[in-house]
């Protein structure tokens, strides 16, 4: 009876090993797709990235205690960080993981995730982040050449040797990773950064000029691919004979996508994080030619491109420094695709582009971070540094304690969301049986208004049930009226109640009645503030 009670155990103990490590297998950050919408899983369930991306010379541990006070100070869940190739390889085949050792500590006490940016081959289009042995050896590993025979400042995508060198010290970091970080601080990695060449549309070294005057490979010339790049479907040849005018542009967005999908295929078989490649945009309504942009990165009309040549890139993002909420609203529809999770990994820290996390968030985007949070601005202007975090410190205080709701509602399609545009025009909602209109302004006097200086109001709108709602907003008047079944009922709030969501459930603080309810409906002031409104029809 003892041996058969040991055998027990011992069974019983293998099995809730191996559940351990299916567990664990389960918790590795990924990016999931339902009918069309993602989610980033973070220790299983869907995680909602409020970042925030230090310059590109803050990773250095000397210049982290500003990086953290400025993560707390914004409530930033994710810090976007470089690691520098130069740093981690400056000896060719010796790795130096010690920044990157820095880095995990410290998030972890302050118990904040990471995403790693890898400025390698390519920064801003250059090759600065090079390791000098890289540097002083331009022959071995050469630039663009353009179209006048002269090299500019881009490396070649076409050179066997770069791609060897990036790729063996990318494998490295991923394979350090997942020694060093178990319990997966970097939930995500950026391969490259804003990769491509300007000031020309492509390589014309002798090396690139042969291989853009062979056949297009097979893979670019699948029917569905073609028809999305404006071509017609039974088009073959060489890259100018199928893609014409824009043939220069397409070659150097394939020939650069191919070296990173090579490179994060490396890093992936060591890896397997989530990967993604961001853009330095173009204009999204001209359509123009690459000759007024950095070509070769995955901007909007090329992102097919990048989907077949680097599948082991997850995601491609837009850095959003454009003005305009036209433009600006145009690049986030552009970049929420079935095929591509939205993400925002750099913006402008200018207060108005705060407001557009809203629309990232109710698209199901998986994050969103402006750029440069650690300003160290000269003496006397650390009030304009504070002004520029405000609007990102207020809604990151709001959204924190419902990261993970608004995560998984956004990935539900339960929410919808209106930002302020130039002419300040109110925007309608449809919720089904009800419609909810915003009107954007503030210091509300009855149905009186004073427009906002500047396009920054914004709401949400979170359906829980056909009657039920969470409302976020700041700088806004939001009005409901009835529609489908509940067209030409009485109406009116059964409840509007001010709170804040944490851990799933929503904590009154107050139940708003009378002037704060009766000319219409409730009115957000310039801190944003969380309602659930319950509606009732009779």
């Amino acid at each position: 009876m003892k041996k058969n009670i040991s055998l027990w155990f011992v069974l019983l103990l293998l099995a809730a090993n191996n559940a351990l490590g299916q567990k664990k297998a389960y918790l590795m950050p990924r990016v999931i797709e339902k009918n069309g919408r993602h989610a980033l899983l973070v220790d299983g369930k869907p995680y909602l990235m409020l970042g925030g991306q230090v310059h590109n010379s803050s990773a250095w541990p000397g210049m982290l205690p500003q990086v953290w006070a400025a993560v707390e100070a914004i409530h930033a869940n994710t810090l976007e960080v470089p690691i520098y190739w130069e740093q981690v390889e400056a000896v060719q085949g010796n790795f130096n993981f010690s920044v990157i050792d820095t880095l995990l500590l410290q998030a972890r006490a302050h118990n904040v995730r990471l995403v790693l940016l890898w400025f390698a081959t390519w920064k801003n289009g250059s090759n600065h982040y090079m390791p000098h042995w890289m540097k002083n050896n331009a022959a071995k590993y050469p630039n663009v050449t353009n179209k006048k025979g002269q090299l500019i400042d881009s490396p070649s995508p076409n050179i066997e040797a770069t791609l060897e060198a990036d790729t063996k010290a990318f494998a490295a970091v991923m394979r350090y990773l997942k020694k060093t970080d178990p319990q997966h601080t970097v939930i995500m990695v950026q391969v490259e950064n804003e990769p491509g060449a300007w000031d020309t549309q492509r390589d014309y070294s002798p090396l690139a000029q042969k291989i853009f005057e062979s056949r297009v490979p097979a893979e670019l010339l699948k029917p569905e691919l073609l028809k999305a790049l404006s071509r017609p479907t039974n088009a073959t040849g060489t890259w100018k004979e199928v893609f014409e005018e824009r043939a220069d542009e397409y070659f150097h967005a394939w020939s650069v996508a191919r070296f990173i999908g090579k490179v994060a295929a490396a890093g992936k078989a060591e890896y397997a994080l989530p990967l993604y490649v961001n853009a330095a945009l173009r204009d999204p309504l001209t359509n123009p030619m690459a000759n007024s942009y950095e070509s070769g990165g995955p901007t909007d009309n090329v992102i097919p491109i990048y989907k077949v040549a680097a599948p082991a890139i997850d995601v491609l993002s837009p850095d959003i420094y454009l003005d305009g909420s036209e433009r600006i609203l145009k690049v986030i529809d552009l970049y929420d695709r079935p095929d591509n999770a939205l993400f925002v990994p750099e913006a402008s820290l200018a207060p108005h582009m705060a407001r557009y996390m809203y629309d990232v968030i109710a698209r199901g985007g998986i994050g969103f971070s402006p750029f440069g949070i650690d300003s160290n601005l000269p003496d006397g202007k650390q009030t304009e540094a504070a002004e520029r975090l405000a609007p990102f410190e207020q809604d990151y205080k709001v959204f924190s304690p419902m990261m993970r709701d608004l995560a998984q509602w956004g990935f539900d399609g339960k929410i919808k969301a209106v930002v302020e545009r130039e002419g300040n025009a109110a925007q309608t909602i449809d919720l089904g049986a009800w419609q909810a209109t915003v009107t954007f302004g503030s210091n509300w006097r009855g149905n009186d208004v004073n427009p906002n200086t500047k396009p920054t109001g914004r709401a949400m709108v979170i359906k829980l049930g056909e009657n039920n709602f969470i409302v976020i907003g700041a700088l806004c008047h939001v009005t409901f009226k009835p529609l489908g079944s509940n067209q030409n009922k009485v109406w009116q709030y059964l409840s509007v109640e001010e709170g804040q969501y944490e851990k799933g459930v929503f904590k009154p603080i107050r139940i708003l009645n009378g002037d704060e309810t009766d000319w219409g409906g409730p009115r957000f002031g310039s801190t944003p503030m969380v309602l659930k409104v319950n509606l009732g029809v009779r």
